[in-house]
């Protein structure tokens, strides 16, 4: 089996970004696909699915090992990254739908059959204020979620900010909590993330009077490329820290597996070099009993993938879902993905689990010269 072509194909979402994938053409007539969204430049991440274009026509797809090593660059960037782990995923799904069988059981099978979800009302929410975020949080609850996240701090976008006192800039925030929790109940779990916007003080802080609000994990109140500062703030709330959701390869994940810096990680298996990146990472977090939640505000299509991986791990604690994004959503794939009270439902299909929808991609893809041509890609 040789490779023909590498392509990217996009579908427009809403103005925080839209999904993008990488497609892998092969002579057998298998076509693989994987997500590289959200790299903060779709353009780069393009070229850089150009250049693998260039490089890998005529290769064998499924010699996965031998193109990451050629690929990897550790100091790529993020677009770069992205690009590589969307390509890595595509020859996985190659891989496995050459050989008729869903990716889990290529390593090894799955030990559950569905996945719970937490949903992320985030990038849903237009209305910032506290109702809004109530409002789209009870929306989520009632159709089964049993665990929402947050992005209550936007007033902390800035760095001259008051950290203290009565008009300190985390206070809104707090009270856009207040009116979830309490929009929610108390049997709904909830997580708030804070975008890596704190200082350790200032975190600790908010940790504390975040505390009545009985939170599942705090995340990233201070940058993950701060790990030494999230272990000091760790160490000072009462709630579970969660971090490292844009970190690459395994060897950077030492300071949350090795060391434990933080009680959950959050590898994405569009950022973190791939599947067989995503495995590793979560195999090396075994070694001092770190939880893994994926990060994964994404498409369906890499939450398919995602969940491949995630069903064969001890340490799996639970999946983010884009909540709310768009109303078409369930119809980019085929089979749509089946979320039942809250948890997602594996694909045992071939490869993935999941292809992408012609008629849903023609409806919302975006026009660009380095794109696949739909017309011309199989898809489901």
């Amino acid at each position: 089996m040789k490779i023909v072509s590498i392509s990217t194909l996009i579908v427009h979402v809403n103005h925080r970004g839209d999904w993008l994938h990488v497609v892998v053409e092969t002579d057998a007539g298998i076509t693989g696909v994987g997500e590289a969204s959200h790299s903060g430049n779709d353009a780069l991440c393009a070229a850089a699915v150009e250049q693998f274009d260039a490089i890998l026509q005529g290769d064998d797809p499924r010699e996965i090992a031998r193109i990451r090593q050629a690929l990897r660059r550790k100091d790529g960037g993020r677009a770069y990254n992205t690009a590589l782990s969307g390509l890595e995923q595509a020859l996985w799904d190659v891989l496995a739908q050459s050989l008729g069988v869903p990716l889990h059981v290529l390593f090894g099978g799955a030990v559950r059959d569905r996945l719970r979800l937490y949903a992320n009302i985030n990038r849903h929410v237009t209305d910032r204020s506290p109702e809004g975020f109530a409002r789209a949080a009870r929306q989520a609850a009632e159709q089964g979620f049993t665990a929402v996240k947050m992005a209550p701090f936007d007033e902390m976008r800035h760095p001259y900010r008051y950290r203290t006192g009565p008009k300190a800039d985390w206070r809104p925030g707090v009270e856009r909590v207040r009116a979830v929790r309490k929009a929610i109940g108390d049997g709904v779990e909830l997580a708030v993330d804070c975008h890596g916007r704190m200082e350790v003080s200032e975190a600790v802080v908010v940790g504390r009077e975040l505390a009545e609000f009985n939170l599942f994990w705090y995340e990233e109140p201070v940058t993950h490329t701060h790990p030494e500062g999230l272990a000091a703030v760790a160490n000072s709330v009462p709630q579970p820290i969660a971090s490292a959701e844009s970190v690459f390869g395994v060897e950077s994940f030492r300071p949350f597996t090795a060391e434990r810096c933080v009680d959950v990680i959050m590898p994405d298996v569009k950022h973190c070099g791939g599947v067989m990146e995503l495995n590793e990472i979560a195999a090396s977090a075994r070694m001092r009993q770190v939880l893994v939640a994926p990060h994964n505000p994404a498409g369906p299509l890499s939450t398919g993938v995602t969940a491949q991986a995630a069903a064969t791990w001890s340490n799996f604690y639970v999946l983010e879902y884009a909540w709310g994004e768009v109303d078409w959503r369930s119809e980019l794939l085929s089979p749509a993905e089946r979320i039942e009270e809250g948890y997602l439902i594996l694909s045992q299909e071939p490869g993935s689990g999941h292809r992408l929808n012609a008629k849903t991609v023609e409806r919302h893809g975006v026009a660009g010269a380095s794109m696949a041509d739909s017309s011309k890609v199989r898809f489901g």
